[in-house]
């Protein structure tokens, strides 16, 4: 499945370069030193997950899985939930021509504060291992509260 899910993230990033080339290339907004890269895709919760890099925006992507049950019918513009062990984050159902539906979460827009691919792609893997970590296990009892490793039960 993780071959999938990596598959879906290269068409997309193959549907943005088009973007970015027809519609994108030279405006103000754009970062001249990065590219658009799919990063990290894999098989999650029968979706495929990964990070959007481009010029112009960072995004948590979630998309269709091919082989995977359908996801829930949305509007564009509607807002969905996701689990992530690191808690709830929201997407925004969107509609990319000619990709088709991707549901997304902002992490960076402008993308001026990258200088270089590596940086940027250093931050879209850190991005996806945050989501992903488990939040620490808090330690419980008068002890915890004492050396600051969590609330009392």
């Amino acid at each position: 499945m993780n071959e999938a899910a990596i598959e879906a993230g290269e068409r997309l990033a193959a549907c943005y370069r088009e973007i970015g080339r027809l519609r994108m290339a030279g405006l103000p907004i754009c970062n001249p030193a990065l590219a658009v890269e799919a990063v990290g895709f894999r098989a999650l919760a029968g979706e495929s997950f990964g990070v959007l890099l481009t010029p112009w925006c960072m995004n948590l992507a979630l998309l269709d899985l091919p082989g995977a049950p359908p996801r829930p019918a949305l509007p564009v513009g509607a807002e969905r939930d996701f689990f992530f062990p690191a808690g709830t984050i929201g997407f925004t159902v969107a509609q990319v021509d000619p990709f088709g539906r991707v549901d997304a979460a902002s992490l960076f827009s402008p993308m001026h504060e990258f200088a270089s691919q590596t940086a940027a792609r250093a931050t879209a893997l850190a991005a996806l291992e945050a989501v992903l970590a488990a939040p620490p296990q808090q330690a419980a009892g008068r002890r915890g509260l004492l050396f600051g490793r969590g609330a009392a039960a």
